[in-house]
């Protein structure tokens, strides 16, 4: 069996409205091992949400097209299989950490049901056999039996969220997709979220991909990072790699802005200006308006996902013949 569990090739992306079309996803490449967590960070507006989509086969259609590319599973092409093929993935092999769990919870089903609802679609359990079995996640994810039939409005932000997670998780999943889990909590639930989320992630082998803003979090629990910047991945290493010897300008410029402790600098190094208008994308390469090391060149030319070093991978002219 290979290593690799998930490959994302030539990936494109367009929602086509009437206002104009939306370039989510570029080009995009992107490969996941299993047992590995791949931090996926950018700003806003990045694509990363609409990457995560597109492996669960929720892209919007319409206004959302797939281009081009292609997504394998296990070897298997996504793309090519039918909705009812795709829900036997859903859930069962792939499950998806959605930001914020108070839109993904059913209000009017208790949380052990809406658990049991996902044991009873893909494996052969009795209904008994399910809600012990919803019983059981609950404990693992740190909520008490006795809880169980309570409904999501009658718990926490924080304890929503482990629902959630319980429900990703019920059916042992290969891969599991965190999309800003955390975004909508406070830092010390935060950090108990996170370690939870690494606990079980260890104890079922899962995979992971992290959506993210937060290089913190990265640094926490990632191994490997992929910088999305405009729908496309401009620079992908593993983590201890990325953080002592970033390449790209967009990556250094992440860096940059980070406050440091060890610093008497009372002013951040923001990257200056906005994330591009997505329907209207620069040529070349699309951060060269933005960027401090832009060769004459980048304006005009799109550079090519470069391997600079085992694993390292960069899309920049520097680094592709450009200068």
């Amino acid at each position: 069996m290979s290593d690799i569990l998930l490959k994302i090739e030539d990936l494109t992306i367009h929602y086509i409205t009437d206002d104009g079309t939306v370039h989510a996803v570029n080009d995009l490449n992107l490969s996941l091992n299993r047992g590995e967590t791949l931090g996926l960070v950018g700003e806003t507006g990045a694509g990363k949400t609409t990457t995560a989509l597109s492996i669960m086969g929720l892209v919007p259609n319409p206004p959302g097209k797939v281009i081009s590319g292609e997504v394998e599973f296990e070897g298997e092409k996504l793309f090519e299989k039918s909705e009812a093929e795709l829900r036997q993935v859903r859930g069962n092999k792939i499950s998806m950490i959605f930001q914020d769990p108070m839109t993904s919870l059913n209000p009017i089903m208790t949380v052990r049901d809406q658990i049991a609802e996902v044991v009873l679609l893909h494996e052969n359990l009795t209904a008994k056999e399910a809600k012990e079995k919803a019983d059981e996640m609950l404990l693992k994810v740190g909520i008490r039996a006795d809880r169980a039939k309570e409904f999501p409005h009658q718990f926490s932000g924080g304890m929503r969220q482990r629902v959630v997670i319980a429900i990703a998780l019920a059916c042992n999943p290969a891969l599991l997709i965190a999309d800003e889990p955390t975004t909508a909590l406070d830092v010390t639930i935060q950090a108990q979220v996170l370690e939870l989320m690494k606990e079980l992630k260890i104890e079922f082998n899962t995979a992971m991909i992290m959506i993210t803003h937060d290089l913190g979090i990265v640094a926490e629990i990632c191994d490997n990072v992929a910088i999305m910047y405009a729908g496309s991945v401009v620079e992908q290493a593993g983590k201890e790699e990325l953080f002592t010897n970033p390449k790209h300008p967009y990556t250094i410029g992440l860096f940059n802005s980070i406050p440091d402790i060890d610093s008497d600098d009372s002013v951040l190094k923001p990257i200056k200006g906005l994330m591009p208008d997505p329907t209207n994308l620069p040529t070349g390469c699309p951060f060269h308006p933005r960027c401090d090391s832009a060769l004459p060149q980048c304006s005009e030319i799109l550079p090519k996902r470069t391997e600079i070093s085992a694993n390292h991978y960069v899309k920049c002219l520097l680094f592709d013949g450009g200068g």
